[in-house]
């Protein structure tokens, strides 16, 4: 088996730091190479959640860049360390899981272990969301129920929900918590209506000691489902269970959604976090630099700040950059490396959506398989997420009808129109609908750099 000199590493790590955009991750300063043999190059990540993260966001990327640096057609596949260990005596070969897709029976969002409020950087922007959540955490049902957090994506909301559901776990281990995306619950109860199951689905979600839905504004214009949530939401809220949501904005500003359950949503507080300013964002760098045991400079410290002024997701980011950067030239950690790593950015603008970009983001948005779409079911929970695939790809990329349907189960151009055509009515017709492909547009050009 060839081993992977250190230059080709180097020069890898250097395409997916121009190429890689929202895909990197600070843990990316810990995949090492394996080797590189017929054409195959192994990549050890440091656990089982990172490798499935890089085989569902970064095996393309780590392809093209692997490709660009050798110049040879390379594929690539990502390791743990149990699975990069030597074959067994006897040429038994260590099986490796293929489907990264959520398995059947699988509800609940992965809590991040490292979302705790130790990592969370307080600021003017977030203050009030951050305290409330402390509060919620230590007397849940008690104090701020239900408990609303807005703003933009990368701000700080998942982070907050995630680590109140630690804290209520770590001190109330018997405690029942439901974590959930809003699409899940949507997709949730469809399949319950569709499988007669609808008692399951209630006890399921109505004995839950706190129900915590992240991206509660995808509830908007799904009426049945409206209505089960509302029943939900005042069975929990009578029992003084905790109930804590999110969203990309106020509940009065969630079109499609019911007035009752704009004023239960208002019932308790409701709390907006906003941009960090300046200096929340150099304690930001701070703060997650240490998190990685990095030593920035403080001019480097300054330059990240000061280059990103969006959320912290592309604060890490920048961070993640200039680390792996550093590390795989072994070069001192300097303002002159930080630029390097931060001004390859145009490059990133300049790539083209691709389907599998689509499907990213479609299946984790509607929480459905890529199996699925690609096959003969006709089921709406299946059908309706494959025609926005169909019309994403038809508007975003250069394929033709042909092979945009080919992809999609071997279905002929025909059905690719008639995708475009029932998702361009609805779009038309309904605003609200309308702002989330608008939605899922820009968060598949964010995905893919652009």
């Amino acid at each position: 088996m060839g081993t992977v000199d250190r230059e080709h590493w180097q020069r890898i790590i250097q395409e997916v730091i121009a190429a890689g955009g929202n895909i990197i991750r600070p843990w990316f300063t810990h995949l090492e190479p394996i080797a590189l043999d017929n054409g195959l190059l192994e990549i050890k990540a440091p656990g089982k959640r990172e490798q499935e993260y890089c085989r569902k966001h970064a095996t393309r990327l780590f392809t093209e860049a692997a490709q660009t640096a050798t110049g040879r057609l390379v594929g690539v596949c990502f390791l743990t360390d149990a699975e990069s260990l030597p074959a067994p005596a006897g040429g038994v070969e260590v099986a490796l899981e293929t489907d990264s897709a959520p398995r059947e029976g699988e509800t609940a969002v992965p809590i991040n272990e490292e979302y705790t409020f130790e990592s969370f950087v307080t600021g003017p922007c977030n203050r009030l969301a951050h305290a409330a959540c402390v509060a919620v955490s230590e007397s849940p049902g008690k104090t701020y129920n239900p408990l609303f957090i807005h703003g933009s994506v990368g701000l700080g909301k998942t982070h907050l929900l995630m680590a109140t559901s630690q804290k209520i776990t770590s001190d109330r281990q018997d405690a029942a918590i439901c974590y959930l995306s809003c699409e899940t619950f949507v997709n949730h109860f469809i399949e319950a209506v569709e499988q007669g199951r609808l008692q399951d689905f209630r006890y399921r979600y109505r004995h839950a000691d706190v129900l915590v839905i992240d991206d509660i504004q995808f509830l908007s214009d799904h009426e049945q489902t409206q209505e089960e949530f509302f029943h939900t939401f005042n069975t929990l809220y009578q029992a003084q269970k905790q109930i804590i949501l999110s969203s990309d904005r106020s509940p009065g500003e969630i079109k499609g959604l019911e007035e009752r359950l704009v004023s239960r949503f208002n019932w308790g507080l409701v709390a907006r976090i906003d941009r960090p300013s300046y200096e929340t964002r150099v304690a930001i760098v701070r703060r997650k630099a240490r998190l990685r045991n990095l030593e920035l400079p403080e001019d480097v410290v300054c330059f990240i700040a000061g280059k990103i002024d969006s959320n912290t997701r592309e604060l890490e980011g920048a961070i993640a950059k200039v680390a792996m950067l550093a590390q795989v030239t072994e070069r001192e950690l300097n303002l002159p490396l930080a630029e390097e790593a931060l001004g390859g950015e145009p490059t990133v603008k300049n790539r083209e959506i691709t389907i599998e970009d689509i499907l990213d983001v479609v299946t984790s948005r509607f929480n459905v398989r890529l199996a699925d779409l690609q096959s003969k079911k006709r089921s709406r929970s299946i059908a309706f997420p494959r025609q926005i695939c169909m019309y994403l790809a038809r508007n975003l990329t250069r394929h033709s009808l042909e092979e945009i349907g080919g992809y999609f189960g071997g279905r002929d151009h025909t059905t690719v129109l008639h995708a475009n055509r029932t998702i361009e009515e609805m779009g038309g017709k309904d605003k609200q609908f309308s702002a989330q492909l608008e939605l899922l547009t820009q968060e598949i050009r964010s995905h893919n750099g652009k």
